[in-house]
């Protein structure tokens, strides 16, 4: 019996001096990261995760920001989800009028391309769309298709993600400065959200898949999480953006998934959000929180 507890104690006198520089490393990655968000004149986010081992560090983590077009992620979710309980197929032709157009302050490519609507177009370039070029057209159809975004809200929090609200179409989000607060998120939702995505088995084979794919070789953001990684870091991501009026820029984001060379998976939000700065530094601030994350884990 005392060979018992004094193996017990051993083992645990072990895994706290284990863990012990664990936990000062971390509390070293928070400081720099709270230095780099100390340099922007606006509010910070962050929450990352390594998806193998539970690592996490956080800032901000429980603070509500908005999301822009992040939300097409969960969106885009949702629709697949639909997809593969077989309410739709994705060659299926979906007809889109002239209302179902974001107006021209919205960035859609699709309205660029039928400004007038009266158009078909297959369900999977819809979300392609979506994720890709960001569009708002695309995806207030992809929310009329899934009954309105009170639907794609309670889909994310069927996935046990409760601190994230899908609120308002694009359509009516874009015209307003102060609507875009009612689609927010906390960093650590989100990265709930991307970890949930990624690692259960929450949509088909097929569905994860392609929305790997559509996040990994989307188009915007190129100066924000990828900014200052190695070249050729794979990272599956989804940007969000506000308009910048009168000096002031409500939402700059990037969140994803970054593969590193040891093959494990950074789950990472990084949220700027009223923010007085130009578009560089509000980039710049997204792009050295995450290689400071990738440089601590990559040691």
């Amino acid at each position: 019996m005392i060979k018992k507890i004094s193996l017990l104690i051993s083992a645990t006198v072990a895994t706290f001096v284990v863990s012990l520089p664990t936990a000062k490393g971390q509390q070293t990655l928070r400081r720099q990261i709270a230095a780099i968000a100390g340099n922007i004149s606006g509010k910070v986010g962050v929450y990352a995760e390594i998806l193998e081992t539970k690592d996490t560090v956080s800032f901000n983590r429980d603070q509500r920001f908005p999301m822009q077009s992040v939300y097409k992620f969960p969106i885009a979710m949702a629709m697949l989800h639909a997809v593969d309980q077989q309410k739709f197929r994705l060659d299926q032709l979906i007809h889109v009028t002239k209302e179902d157009l974001i107006g021209p302050r919205g960035v859609s490519p699709v309205r660029d391309l039928h400004p007038e609507g009266n158009f078909d177009i297959p369900l999977s370039d819809l979300i392609d769309y979506n994720i890709r070029s960001s569009d708002g057209s695309a995806c207030d159809v992809l929310l009329r298709l899934l009954g309105g975004t009170a639907n794609a809200n309670a889909y994310v929090h069927s996935l046990g993600v409760k601190q994230i609200a899908i609120a308002t179409t694009e359509k009516v989000q874009v015209p307003s400065e102060m609507i875009q607060y009612q689609n927010w998120s906390t960093p650590a939702a989100m990265t709930q959200l991307l970890r949930i995505f990624y690692q259960e088995p929450v949509l088909s084979d097929s569905s994860h898949r392609y929305l790997m794919h559509l996040l990994t070789t989307s188009g915007p953001g190129a100066k924000r999480l990828k900014g200052l990684l190695p070249a050729g870091t794979p990272v599956a991501h989804k940007t969000g953006t506000s308009w910048t009026s009168d000096g002031l820029t409500r939402a700059t984001n990037d969140v994803g998934i970054i593969t590193m060379p040891n093959g494990q998976h950074v789950a990472i939000t990084v949220f700027v959000s009223d923010a007085k700065a130009s578009e560089a530094e509000r980039e710049g601030t997204i792009a050295k929180i995450a290689k400071a994350v990738y440089d601590h884990w990559n040691k």
